[in-house]
């Protein structure tokens, strides 16, 4: 399915909401599971809330979940030029194939010059290789990549207002199911998951399966353009198992829709399908999805409440279409939803299959 896109539909100006009012999460519920979930098809009718630990029942047998399996890095470092000013650097540690350079975030990053070399606190040195003019620069690392990540931290969004990871953040920002390392930002609409939601997906006949993609700068860096497409995604490594694409196609065979954890499961499957057909293997992708979109394998769609014109906004409205998320938006801001990483999520339904037991529609608090 695709959006009718309007004329101006492309302008980044139109992916906004006013920040006024909207309660912005500093740290996750406790548990995970209770937080709010706004329920709605992706097209049309009222939204209903409820709460997290509900989202067996909001689903059908036959279902298939399916989340982002990467880990973030401690991929944030402080460093110190000979000049005594401080620097800060997100590595992307799988932004290149080969070699031992890696790539670089770096703030302030105008005045620094090839060739300099930085002092990394209570770590390693590390060498700029290229000159001013792009976001990401090549660095190379006295002992390798290993010896950064030794003396790293975890990167957090910056509207978080804290300085550095707590020791609470070091276990909050990873999902239940990360295993693959290889993140700088963490996949967030799998950060509600639990133990106690998995084993009841898996008692109601709702399967899980995992896929990878390495959040990167392509997934978070502001959008500059007055135009979506004119802006330029970051590639992002990402693979596809030939157990997800039999797991595909199983629930299609037997009815179930297939939703993704997450936008950038969204990406890796919708890039695995670019062709018309999802295909195993391991690839990076480019991939902007933004209205108007036709999705090849999405059924449904988890994700957080994100920030305004990002290429994150841009995806959801793909899905429900521009005026519904803003609207979707506005009801979950006046319901006192928190948002963005740490923050309440939603469920995007294509409701030709919904199930007939859902529980009754909580109140707007997210109260039974």
């Amino acid at each position: 399915m695709t959006d009718a896109l309007a004329p101006d539909d492309d302008l980044l100006a139109l992916y906004d909401y006013p920040l006024e009012g909207v309660r912005i999460a500093t740290a996750p519920a406790e548990p995970r599971d209770a937080a709010r979930l706004l329920v709605a098809d992706r097209t049309a009718g009222a939204a209903r809330h409820h709460c997290f630990r509900e989202l067996p029942e909001l689903l059908a047998p036959g279902d298939l979940l399916v989340v982002n399996d990467t880990r973030v890095l401690p991929v944030r470092l402080f460093a110190t030029r000979q000049s005594g000013g401080e620097v800060e650097l997100l590595l992307h540690p799988t932004g290149l194939d080969s070699g031992d350079a890696v790539l670089a975030l770096l703030k302030p990053s105008a005045r620094l010059k090839a060739g300099e070399w930085l002092a990394v606190r209570g770590g390693p040195r590390v060498q700029l290789l290229d000159p001013p003019g792009s976001e990401l620069r090549r660095v190379a690392i006295e002992g390798g990549l290993a010896a950064a990540l030794a003396v790293g931290t975890l990167p957090l969004p910056p509207y978080l207002g804290r300085p550095e990871a707590t020791a609470s953040d070091q276990a909050d920002y990873q999902t239940l199911f990360a295993s693959a390392p290889g993140a700088i930002a963490a996949p967030t609409a799998g950060l509600h998951f639990t133990p106690a939601v998995c084993e009841r997906l898996a008692a109601r006949g709702i399967e899980l399966a995992r896929v990878t993609l390495h959040v990167g700068p392509g997934t978070f860096l502001p959008v500059r353009a007055e135009r979506l497409r004119d802006h330029a995604m970051h590639e992002e490594l990402y693979e596809v198992s030939e157990a997800l694409v039999a797991a595909i196609a199983a629930a299609r065979a037997r009815g179930g829709r297939v939703i993704a954890v997450g936008t950038t499961t969204t990406r890796a499957l919708e890039s695995a399908a670019s062709s018309g057909t999802l295909v195993a293997g391991r690839a990076r992708t480019r991939l902007m999805i933004r209205p108007p979109f036709a999705f090849r394998v999405l059924d449904g769609l988890v994700t957080n409440f994100h920030l305004p014109k990002t290429t994150l906004l841009a995806l959801v409205a793909a899905f429900t279409g521009r005026e519904r998320m803003l609207a979707l938006y506005r009801e979950a801001a006046a319901a006192g939803y928190r948002f963005y990483s740490y923050g309440d999520a939603m469920l995007l339904l294509d409701e030709r299959h919904a199930p007939s037991d859902s529980p009754p529609q909580a109140a707007p608090d997210g109260r039974r």
